[in-house]
């Protein structure tokens, strides 16, 4: 992976859209809102309110993290999901693809996370100062010399999955940050928001919205 900025010129895929949210597939490689520069502008805010001038920015992925992802359609909806979000009440899970062969069949990792102030935006993990960061995860198969996982965060730290699997020694495929040797060289980070699960803002009804892995 290089460090020049060059988003996928891949159509908007909306997964679903009503009167007060929106979601999408985010592809990898786009960032989730425009960086610093004119360079940086290009992200998925800007291309859905392109289609949806009204919609409103919830949360964040990765640039090179894939899948769901959810938008406001009005101020109300921005509200309600925001709190789910601080509350922690969107379950999130993801599909990622690890090093290694992963022994057990789940796990958990509790480590807590701050910002590698010299090198952000890494993260590291820190004991004395660190915010509180967990990570269920569970094996879906093993592939060769990788390990398929699914990981359900608790926390939404930065860049917490990523650290949790390279912290456990088993660093994401394709990971720029935090992977190093053969884990490193693929074709992008081999990590899927695959699910999320909220209330609707509009009568408060659980719903699952889901983006198939691309990998």
């Amino acid at each position: 992976m290089s460090d020049v900025y060059a988003p996928p010129d891949t159509p908007l895929e909306v997964l679903h859209a009503d009167h007060e949210i929106l979601l999408v597939d985010k592809p990898s490689g786009l960032l989730s809102v425009p960086g610093k520069g004119a360079h940086l502008a290009d992200c998925l805010l800007a291309r859905v309110q392109e289609a949806f001038p009204e919609a409103l920015l919830v949360h964040r992925l990765d640039r090179d993290t894939s899948g769901v992802m959810v938008f406001a359609l009005t101020p109300h909806a921005q509200r309600h999901l925001g709190l789910q979000f601080e509350k922690r009440q969107v379950k999130k899970t993801y599909v990622a693809r690890v090093w290694g062969k992963v022994a057990e069949k789940t796990g958990t990792v509790d480590l807590p996370l701050i910002v590698d102030w010299p090198n952000r935006p890494l993260q590291m993990v820190d004991h004395q100062n660190g915010k509180s960061a967990v990570t269920n995860w569970r094996v879906l198969r093993a592939e060769g010399e990788t390990t398929r996982l699914r990981l359900t965060p608790h926390t939404g730290r930065s860049h917490q999955l990523r650290v949790h699997m390279r912290e456990i020694g088993h660093p994401i495929l394709g990971d720029p940050f935090y992977a190093t040797g053969p884990a490193r060289a693929f074709e992008r980070l081999m990590l899927h928001s695959e699910s999320l699960r909220l209330r609707h803002p509009d009568g408060g009804i659980g719903l699952t919205f889901k983006a198939s892995v691309p990998f």
